[in-house]
C-alpha cells in the first residue's frame, strides 16, 4: 500500500492538477479518485471526481508543479505531498502541501493547504 499512496500523490499532482488536456485529466481523476471524493481547499470544498477534475487549472492553465520533496506515506491510509507551482522557467508563483486520505486505493478526500514559498 505504500506504493499505492507515494504514486496517488504523485500521479495526482503531475497528472491530475498539471494536466491542461480535459480529457485526459478527467480519465486519470477518474482512475485516481473515489466517485464521491472530497476536495478541500482554502477557497472552499469540492465534491466528486468530475466537479475536482474540471475546477482543475481553471485559473493557471499555464502552469507546471514541482515536487518540493518525496511523497510520503502514512500507514497506507493517507499522505501528504509538498509542491510548488509556476510558470515554466520563472520563479514559482506559489507553493502547498497536498494531503489525502486513501480508501480502496483511490483517493476519498485530498485537503490542499499553501504554504510559503521556500
Amino acid at each position: 500500500m505504500t506504493d499505492t499512496v507515494i504514486s496517488l500523490l504523485v500521479r495526482n499532482l503531475h497528472g491530475v492538477f498539471g494536466e491542461a488536456d480535459d480529457v485526459r485529466r478527467g480519465a486519470l481523476a477518474g482512475e485516481l479518485f473515489t466517485e464521491d471524493a472530497l476536495f478541500v481547499k482554502p477557497a472552499g470544498i469540492t465534491c466528486g471526481r468530475a466537479a475536482i477534475a474540471g475546477k482543475i487549472l481553471a485559473t493557471h492553465p499555464s502552469f507546471a508543479y514541482a515536487e518540493l520533496a518525496p511523497a510520503e506515506n502514512l500507514h497506507g491510509l493517507a499522505g501528504r505531498l509538498r509542491w510548488t507551482s509556476g510558470e515554466p522557467g520563472r520563479p514559482p508563483s506559489y507553493a502547498g502541501t497536498d494531503i489525502i486520505v486513501v480508501e480502496n486505493s483511490r483517493i476519498a478526500a485530498l485537503y490542499l493547504f499553501f504554504d510559503p514559498l521556500p
